[in-house]
């Protein structure tokens, strides 16, 4: 049932990644929506790792589960170099930044009331988007940035 689920919100996310990718004029567009449409989804995933920790390590090395998550790392990675190429996106960030923020953000905050959790992640996802901005007087990321190979099994 679990993996029901959760293969099933993970097809939704590629069809989001794709269609924002296919449709938007430029890649920053498709990038914020992306972010702020795949999030509903991608928070009954990361709830779902918390609420059921084992189920969730299976899931991961579900072939069905690695395929979708390779196909939307690819298309999140175009994004990126995209709009890093436009101009739009800070160059100090990789695709494995923009993954982890989303996936961290959308994490459920113990005893945080459920509206409130929800207000503040939307919250939280606007004002990621604009620290993601490339500007003149951004501030320099500390270390290195987190590529998609970081974030693969053992890495």
């Amino acid at each position: 049932m679990i993996r029901w689920v959760a293969l099933d919100g993970f097809h939704r996310v590629v069809a989001i990644a794709r269609e924002a990718e296919d449709e938007e004029p430029d890649a920053w567009r498709a990038l914020t929506r992306f972010v702020v449409q795949a999030a509903a989804e991608l928070r009954l995933a990361t709830w779902l790792s918390v609420w059921f920790a084992s189920t969730w390590a299976e899931l991961q090395e579900d072939p069905e589960n690695r395929r979708l998550r390779q196909i939307l790392l690819k298309i999140l990675d175009r994004l990126v170099r995209r709009a890093q190429a436009d101009g739009d996106l800070r160059p100090d960030v990789d695709t494995g930044d923009l993954a982890l923020m989303i996936a961290l953000l959308l994490r459920p905050v113990p005893g945080l009331r459920a509206e409130l959790t929800q207000r503040s992640a939307d919250r939280c996802l606007a004002l990621m988007l604009d620290g993601l901005r490339a500007r003149d007087d951004a501030q320099p990321l500390p270390d290195r940035e987190i590529a998609v190979t970081d974030l693969e099994p053992g890495a």
